[in-house]
């Protein structure tokens, strides 16, 4: 754990009688060193905005290391919200011999979760409009963050979600977990030593953008702050597709509408063009011209690269790279090459070696001691999210938009410039970095 926090957790473990916004502070025996877990002094105390299904599934992925300690939640949903310090409590009640525990704080609000200074880690699982106020407010906070993908709404946001970080000194892991996979980075790096020549194309299969939502407006269920949930979103009636009543009702659906998210172009997108920009070696950087799809002439979603490289949008299984010497397709669960020989052949001392991850999750936590920069760091977020943010933009509004990655602007067009950011309802604003 890292030295200056330490000694106050010590003091705060001497004082277990202490109350905060009305939930004690009750130390287990797990939490002391026991059944084979982490002591105070080397724990990661870990706290989680947006507990919902995807927020709950990270959870169990964490948890699942002795060294880290769940010890709040905070979401907007009181059955939700129950839910998961349920969930925590349970977790570590079968660690003790009594079978009991109670040590896991509730807030409605994420910012009283984040004032609390015996957190290092912050998990942030909540829609893609609620992810730039949090993250930056968890930088400022001196909390570590692991931050669900896509990483932000509009691309000022992801900009400023790195000012932060870089500012604050903040570990920061993106959600992109392919980048731990063993298939999609022997891919990547298998292009990168050449092993298709020179890239000329690159296809990458994913969803369409969102769309604007025309949902009735329903009742408000008991329990819910629907106008919390709403945050910077502008308002409109509660509809149980975008946020469902109960916990396990369905899979929501915010993610279709424009409003809260860039539909598939932002949630598959952050990640197949993720690993599409990590096999161009374009982590840094990103395309210089963007054509959206064009129905009559049946062509797709089109983006140039300085480099001669085009990508398009659909047409493959994953990620497929073309070169002149072959091919190399990827997708969860799938590696294919052509000619076959080219995915045989070992990687030799001499070529190209990618940032090794086997577990998104550990990788997080190892580099929260290390200070080192995780294998899909803020910035690898930012230029990921950035492409699918670019094609929602030349989609919507079927323009032919020139990008500058290295200013982050279009290129003669003022009135494209405007939509790097969106308006946000009062008195919700961008904090300042």
């Amino acid at each position: 754990m890292r030295k200056e926090k330490t000694v106050t957790r010590r003091d705060f473990i001497k004082k277990t009688t202490a109350f905060v916004v009305g939930a004690p502070y009750v130390i287990s025996s797990s939490a002391l060193g026991a059944s084979g877990r982490a002591a105070p002094s080397d724990r990661i105390t870990m706290g989680i905005i947006g507990p919902g299904k995807q927020g709950q599934g990270l959870m169990g992925r964490f948890w699942r290391y002795p060294n880290t300690q769940f010890v709040a939640v905070a979401e907007v949903s009181t059955i939700r919200r129950e839910n998961a310090r349920d969930m925590v409590e349970k977790r570590y009640a079968r660690e003790k011999r009594s079978g009991a525990f109670k040590g896991c704080a509730m807030y409605k609000d994420f910012r009283k979760l984040l004032a609390r200074k015996d957190i290092d880690a912050v998990i942030i699982a909540t829609p893609d409009h609620w992810h730039a106020i949090p993250v930056i407010e968890a930088a400022k906070s001196g909390k570590d963050i692991f931050c669900e993908k896509p990483l932000s709404l509009t691309i000022r946001e992801a900009r400023e979600m790195v000012k932060a970080v870089r500012k604050y000194k903040r570990v920061f892991q993106t959600g992109s977990m392919q980048r731990s996979d063993a298939k999609f980075r022997l891919a990547c790096e298998l292009v990168r030593s050449g092993r298709i020549g020179k890239v000329q194309t690159v296809h990458v299969g994913i969803g369409g953008p969102s769309r604007d939502c025309d949902l009735p407006e329903q009742p408000i269920p008991p329990g819910l702050d629907w106008n919390f949930w709403l945050g910077p979103a502008p308002y409109r009636g509660y509809h149980e597709r975008i946020c469902p009543k109960g916990m396990y009702d369905f899979f929501p659906h915010w993610r279709d509408y424009k409003d809260y998210s860039g539909g598939g172009m932002t949630d598959w997108g952050a990640h197949h063009f993720d690993i599409a920009q990590w096999g161009l070696g374009m982590d840094n950087s990103g395309p210089v011209e963007i054509i959206p799809p064009n129905r009559q002439k049946k062509t797709p979603l089109t983006y140039k690269y300085a480099n001669g490289v085009v990508m398009y949008r659909g047409g493959a299984n994953g990620i497929l790279f073309t070169g002149p010497k072959g091919k190399i397709e990827v997708n969860r669960g799938y590696f294919k090459t052509d000619p076959e020989s080219i995915g045989k052949e070992p990687l030799g001392p001499n070529d190209v070696h990618l940032y090794k991850s086997d577990d998104h999750y550990r990788d997080f936590l190892d580099c929260t001691r290390s200070r080192k920069r995780p294998i899909c760091d803020v910035e690898i977020g930012c230029r990921s999210v950035t492409v699918c943010h670019l094609g929602n933009l030349a989609w919507w509004n079927n323009r032919r938009l020139r990008w500058d990655p290295k200013k982050e602007r279009f290129i003669g067009d003022d009135e494209a410039n405007t939509w790097l950011d969106r308006p946000k309802r009062a008195p919700w604003k961008l904090p300042t970095v």
